[in-house]
C-alpha cells in the first residue's frame, strides 16, 4: 500500500470518528452503547493506520547514521 493511500485512509477514518462523535452526542440513550462500540472500533482502526503511516515515513535502520 502506498503512502498516499494510507494517508487517504487515515483521513477517511478521522472524518468517520468525528462524525460518530457528533452522532453520539445527539443520540438517544438506547442506541448509545451501539454507537460507542462502533466509535471504539473506528478509533482503534484509525490508530492502526496512523502507526502504519508513521512506520512508512521512518528511515530504514541501514540508512540511519551511526
Amino acid at each position: 500500500m502506498s503512502v498516499r493511500m494510507i494517508a487517504r485512509e487515515l483521513y477517511r477514518l478521522q472524518q468517520q470518528v468525528a462524525q460518530l462523535e457528533s452522532r453520539l452526542q445527539a443520540c438517544p440513550p438506547g442506541k448509545r452503547e451501539e454507537l460507542e462500540e462502533e466509535l471504539r472500533k473506528t478509533k482503534a482502526e484509525r490508530e492502526r493506520v496512523k502507526r502504519m503511516l508513521e512506520g512508512t515515513k521512518e528511515e530504514p535502520p541501514y540508512r540511519k547514521p551511526r
